[in-house]
């Protein structure tokens, strides 16, 4: 009886998945709806009587009924990177011009994508199964979205055809534009504000609590890469496309190879005018090189891959009048213009502000008081005032002049020759500590839960912290002195400021406000170095020999630890027991690599470089940073670069962590 029933369940969902893909995917349905839900709800009184028989898979999984994953994190294997956007042809040409620095004469061809307007995720399959989705999150770190993207019809639960034991793909979820208005009538209705855009009405529901309202949700997908590590399944992107539609995945339609940036160019402009034509949103085109063995060559910075880029379109445009400029000081002391607008609508969002970059950006557009200026959301976003509407100009409006001294402390300010910044360099500015506390206990740094703009600007106010090292001297009985700090409140934060005492210490370095480091490149500093102390201590050529670091970001490094100021602070951090370093494993040092010079390049399966460093080096090796003709092995993990191709141009030998370890361990 118990086969019988598991027979008709597995032929009842292999029939049902058969059809969604014909109805979401390929457009192409066999059956009418009444049919599909006959067999629907013979599957689900099946799987009541027997739950015992309900598979991980089955179609009627896609409608959980209890909380989803939620906000539950995961570390992307391989990250998710962002593209460099271009706004106009010429930057589509230099982007080709870049490539050939490094390809030379190799022929090249593109594929042309239309770049979906929605929120980027990531899904993965083990044995034709969907087991795990996530959001992109930021690049390396996304939420857990499992339940909720398994109610997305269009996502394959079990893949069809040859499809990889282990494989990765990752797309964009979005909701159509027709829909959109159909589910803000909805919201209206029960009291609920509209969602500005299909973005906004994607990101948002498929970050709900509950699966089940994620279902009831209109949502759509189209799937455009594999995330590869390790020997490519294809030779070509356009190839990986048709391979995927072949295991299941919803690819866009619309993608096109291409001869020539010039015909990729066309492309840009031929979906500028036909983009009305969708029913879904776009912002742009995706170009990306074709061949993935020059997709590898090329690499990729460490914010985002060399061989590809996006064109945005032109944005949508408004008109609104200045009303005020003022310049706002930030943590690193540089002050920047910011124009109080008479609120406009832009893209479904109110503006009533918008940021003029610095003091030759004013100049150049020549924007006053007064003015009558043309708005746009740059890259969909930033509010951004794009030009002057002088015709309208009032007589008397006068051209903008960047203070003298600082708005907020009264000190002098300083414009560096080099530099389009105006500075206060006044280290007790009160405003500077203000954005610099806010920043060090931002999620993204140190994440001091309770330590948000008002609490970080009371407390550098009632003078309780002049440096960030004061964060660690707060107990309960100061912080409860605090207005509106309850001593309930004060003992949470003060639990939160203990842990972020063992945060990693590249949100650390992140999190101290080093100009020009972020979270990535903070991240490969600690990488390569393994501590707070080996990066300060390190010179700006051994910090420009790191795959992604240039000639700024080292200056600026090695100028941040060359002061006592920022020295004495992390000392005092040191002694309140922040963590300075990772942890490395003891090794035993032996001469088993002497005289071999190594370069480690790319993120190791297992072993953090500084650990694979410390190996090498114990056993007699020597880890340079460039790859020359003196060097012996190229030890190269997923996402290595530039140093992997010059290893491979000068016949240099490339090991994995596999190989590198086998040779730690000979005799």
């Amino acid at each position: 009886m118990t086969d019988r029933i598991a027979a008709e369940i597995a032929q009842l969902s292999e029939e049902l998945r058969r059809h969604e893909w014909l109805y979401y995917v390929a457009a192409a349905p066999e059956l009418p709806d009444s049919e599909f839900d006959r067999l629907m709800k013979r599957l689900e009184a099946l799987e009541t009587e027997h739950p015992a028989l309900v598979a991980p898979d089955s179609p009627t999984r896609r409608v959980g009924g209890g909380p989803s994953d939620g906000m539950a994190t995961i570390e992307h294997a391989i990250p998710m990177l962002s593209l460099d956007n271009s706004y106009d042809e010429s930057e589509l040409t230099e982007f080709e011009g870049r490539a050939r620095r490094i390809l030379g004469e190799q022929d090249m061809e593109y594929v042309c994508e239309l770049k979906i307007d929605g929120v980027a995720v990531s899904l993965l399959y083990e044995d034709g199964a969907y087991v795990r989705g996530a959001t992109r999150g930021d690049g390396r770190v996304g939420e857990r979205i499992t339940d909720n993207l398994r109610t997305i019809r269009s996502i394959p639960l079990r893949l069809r055809g040859d499809a990889p034991a282990a494989l990765e793909v990752r797309g964009e979820v979005y909701m159509p534009r027709d829909k959109l208005d159909a589910v803000n009538v909805q919201r209206e209705e029960a009291g609920e504000p509209r969602f500005a855009n299909p973005r906004n009405a994607a990101a948002g529901s498929v970050r709900l609590q509950n699966a089940s309202a994620t279902a009831s949700r209109p949502l759509d997908v189209f799937l455009y890469s594999v995330a590869e590590n390790g020997a490519p399944l294809t030779g070509t992107h356009a190839e990986t496309l048709e391979s995927m539609a072949g295991w299941g995945f919803r690819t866009n339609p619309e993608a096109r190879v291409v001869a020539t940036i010039d015909e990729a160019v066309a492309y840009c402009h031929e979906w500028t005018e036909r983009r009305p034509e969708l029913l879904y949103e776009i912002d742009g085109v995706v170009v990306k090189v074709n061949a993935l063995s020059q997709q590898r060559e090329l690499g990729s910075t460490a914010k985002s891959p060399r061989w590809a880029i996006s064109y945005k379109f032109p944005a949508t445009r408004a008109m609104t009048v200045v009303r005020e400029i003022q310049a706002q000081v930030g943590r690193t002391g540089v002050l920047t213009p910011r124009a109080t607008l008479a609120p406009v609508e832009l893209d479904g969002v109110t503006i009533s502000h918008a940021t003029l970059h610095n003091a030759d950006e004013v100049a150049r557009k020549d924007i006053r008081v007064g003015d009558t200026v043309t708005l746009e959301r740059a890259g969909g976003v930033i509010p951004a005032v794009v030009a002057v509407v002088k015709e309208r100009r009032p007589e008397d409006a006068e051209p903008f002049a960047m203070p003298s001294v600082c708005p907020a402390c009264g000190e002098a300010v300083t414009r560096i020759a080099d530099e389009a910044a105006t500075r206060c360099a006044n280290p007790g500015c009160l405003a500077q500590l203000h954005r610099r506390l806010e920043h060090f206990a931002s999620r993204k740094a140190l994440d001091i839960d309770g330590m948000g703009t008002s609490v970080a600007q009371s407390l550098a106010d009632a003078g309780m912290v002049r440096d960030l090292s004061d964060v660690y001297s707060l107990d309960v009985s100061a912080l409860a002195d605090l207005d509106g700090m309850a001593e309930p409140s004060a003992r949470g934060l003060t639990h939160s400021i203990a842990a972020s005492k063992n945060r990693d210490p590249a949100r650390l370095l992140h999190a101290i406000g080093v100009p020009f480091v972020g979270a990535n490149i903070a991240e490969l500093l600690v990488d390569e170095f393994g501590s707070i102390d080996a990066v300060a201590a390190a010179s700006a050529e051994a910090l420009e020999a790191i795959h992604g670091i240039g000639e700024r970001v080292a200056a600026s490094v090695v100028g941040f630890f060359a002061s006592d100021a920022n020295r004495r602070v992390l000392d005092v951090m040191r002694q309140s027991g922040v963590r300075m370093a990772r942890e490395t494993t003891a090794v035993e040092t032996t001469d088993t690599l002497a005289g071999a010079t190594f370069v480690l390049t790319g993120e190791l399966p297992t072993l953090a470089r500084a650990d694979a460093g410390a190996r090498i080096k114990a056993a007699g090796g020597r880890v340079t940073g460039s790859v020359s003709g003196k060097t012996d092995y190229v030890v190269a993990g997923a996402n290595a670069g530039s140093k992997l191709t010059r290893a491979q141009d000068l016949g240099v030998a490339v090991l994995d962590e596999d190989a590198l370890l086998d040779l730690l361990r000979a005799d």
